[in-house]
């Protein structure tokens, strides 16, 4: 089993977000988490070390294919003709990024997947929100370009279960439970959050 955790909580070590971090720490105390991995930036790192702290021993292994990047370019014509023109243009802002197709495969790799093992295994991806809307795409078996528009709340938690006998799982999409309430949505539009609430 995976959770996912985007790392956006510590993107400025605000105390808002070294709050985030703490509280999702303390969400996983009793998961028996085998290991903690992070993306390569500085604020992924801070972000798994301030959960990390919250837990006993949990090792943190900083992976390149937990970073931030576009997982999958699609064309215009994989795209519903509704939305094409505005994900298009949202997605010309990224152009440059070429490794992000193979650390999207090196994700899937190494973040999903049965354990070749007899007991459960938990590990925590502190990662980024196109990451985790590539890793629950995947799980879903739907389109690659189908990443696009699954959208994660800072320090929301993601959970996706793999079991050897069925399909993967998603168990928990993008829950702030642990967070108190002015501790939600950080990141999204002022719109969003108000529209989530209602």
């Amino acid at each position: 089993m995976h959770a996912t955790l985007p790392d956006e909580v510590a993107k400025s070590q605000t105390d808002a977000g070294r709050r985030q971090a703490a509280l999702s720490g303390e969400r996983l105390r009793g998961v028996p988490l085998a290991a903690i991995h992070n993306g390569p930036l500085t604020r992924a790192e801070q972000t798994a070390r301030l959960v990390g702290e919250q837990l006993d021993g949990v090792p943190c292994r900083r992976s390149e294919a937990a970073g931030d990047y576009l997982p999958y370019l699609p064309t215009r014509e994989e795209l519903p003709p509704e939305a094409a023109d505005a994900w298009i243009e949202f997605l010309h802002q990224f152009r440059g990024t070429r490794a992000g197709p193979g650390l999207a495969a090196a994700a899937l790799t190494e973040f999903t997947g049965t354990v070749v093992a007899d007991e459960p295994r938990h590990e925590l991806v502190v990662t980024h929100n196109f990451l985790v809307g590539w890793l629950v795409r995947a799980a879903l078996d739907a389109p690659k370009w189908r990443w696009l528009g699954i959208n994660h709340a800072n320090a929301a938690l993601t959970v996706i279960r793999y079991s050897p006998d069925r399909p993967p799982a998603v168990l928990v999409f993008n829950d702030t439970g642990h967070l108190p309430a002015e501790l939600r949505w950080t990141g999204f539009p002022q719109d969003s959050a108000s529209e989530a609430r209602e």
